[in-house]
């Protein structure tokens, strides 16, 4: 089994896999509302409703006039 001649420090292993990164984030479009988002991240409509994978999870405030 191999091993490593010395430890490699948590900064020089940090350092190496700064670049290994999505050069621009993937941006998706809801069947149900048509917002363009970015996958994985709940978004607020135009109407003010915040909605994850196509389902409301926060229904806007209504203001009573």
């Amino acid at each position: 089994m191999a091993h490593p001649k010395s430890r490699i420090s948590k900064q020089r292993k940090r350092k190496r896999r700064t670049h290994h990164k999505a050069a621009t984030p993937q941006v998706a479009t809801c069947t149900t509302t048509g917002e363009r988002h970015v996958y994985h991240h709940a978004y607020y409509d135009s109407e003010g409703n915040m909605y994850y994978r196509g389902k409301v999870m926060k229904k806007a405030a209504e203001e009573d006039v």
